[in-house]
């Protein structure tokens, strides 16, 4: 293990935010018990709000950035744990609360480590990152509370970002009927090379006005919040689970009790962040077998280097990102 190494550093310096790359030792990085040599990162819209300072992710300063990391056990007190042992780490506070994955080192508590499932390589594993785990906890809390492919088809809002094409590709995998909402008119193609059956463009959408509109979908993945969320509580049918992930248009619900207590609709809080242990070791066993992705290559076609980094936020704070971006460190 080297004495030095690049990280890749959030501060908050006189009321605004900085960041850089520095030069760190194992001893500057938050408290654990593993240490990881990182191979492997990704960049999510989340670490794009946290590294331009867009929204307040960071809870403390000054943090390595990046939500995400894969590699390594370089040195463990954890028996489960060996030297040598690929692991990943999602969520668990990284770049929020303990220093995350723009590092060539990282130091995190065991309980938050996942050992990389047979058959997976770490860059397979930051493909999928936050955003595809995130995906896949969606449709797993979706069928733990009945939701089936032959209930009818499932539309995916914000559907062209990481965690709407990898829903898209493993909702298609289990065989339901996935319908892809989107404002990028050149991304048809795109969509339905993943999986999507149907693709609709945001401006064409009908929000309507009651309080319910005709059933359309059996279920829905959401990425957007705001009128997105509140439209599809209108417009999905009997029994239908809504999964609440993101809030890109807006964090503002406005709807009535009515989708709920005449439609039986259910909203499904998604929380990568702080999912318990035996949860987020099931989910990632099914993201390595009935929840694969078929079409990785696709979704996650870019990598980038670390000394990329910074230039690389700024399209998804506008939107202009299609798939998920791999950061070799």
């Amino acid at each position: 293990m080297t004495d030095k190494f690049r990280a890749y550093r959030i501060d908050e310096q006189e009321g605004k935010i900085v960041a850089g790359f520095q030069e760190l030792s194992i001893d500057d990085l938050t408290e654990g018990n593993v240490v990881i040599k990182v191979s492997h990162s990704t960049i999510n819209y989340k670490d794009a709000l946290a590294a331009t300072g867009a929204a307040p992710i960071l809870r403390r300063y000054p943090l390595t950035g990046g939500i995400d990391l894969a590699g390594e056990v370089v040195s463990s007190d954890d028996a489960e744990l060996q030297p040598g042992t690929p692991v990943l780490v999602n969520g668990c506070g990284l770049s929020e609360t303990i220093d995350g994955g723009y590092s060539e080192y990282a130091r995190v508590d065991s309980g938050s480590v996942v050992p990389i499932p047979d058959g997976m390589t770490a860059a397979e594993t930051m493909k999928i990152g936050t955003a595809g785990y995130t995906a896949a906890l969606a449709v797993h809390r979706m069928e733990q509370n009945g939701q089936l492919p032959e209930s009818g088809p499932i539309v995916v809002t914000g559907a062209t970002g990481g965690v709407g094409s990898i829903a898209i590709d493993m909702l298609d995998g289990r065989g339901y009927e996935a319908v892809a909402v989107t404002g990028k008119a050149d991304a048809e193609d795109y969509l339905k090379s993943i999986g999507a059956r149907r693709v609709l463009q945001r401006d064409e959408i009908d929000f309507g006005k009651r309080p319910m509109e005709r059933a359309e979908w059996a279920g829905a993945i959401d990425n957007l919040g705001g009128d997105y969320l509140a439209w599809l509580t209108r417009t999905v049918g009997y029994g239908g689970n809504i999964a609440s992930i993101g809030l890109a248009s807006g964090f503002k619900l406005e709807t009535t009790v009515m989708p709920f207590i005449l439609r039986a609709v259910c909203l499904l809080g998604i929380n990568s962040v702080d999912t318990p242990r035996d949860l987020r070791l099931a989910v990632w066993s099914r993201i390595a077998n009935d929840l694969r992705p078929r079409h990785l290559d696709t979704i996650g076609s870019k990598t980038i280097g670390l000394d990329e980094l910074a230039d690389a936020f700024q399209a998804y704070l506008d939107g202009a990102v299609t798939g998920r971006v791999v950061v070799e460190i």
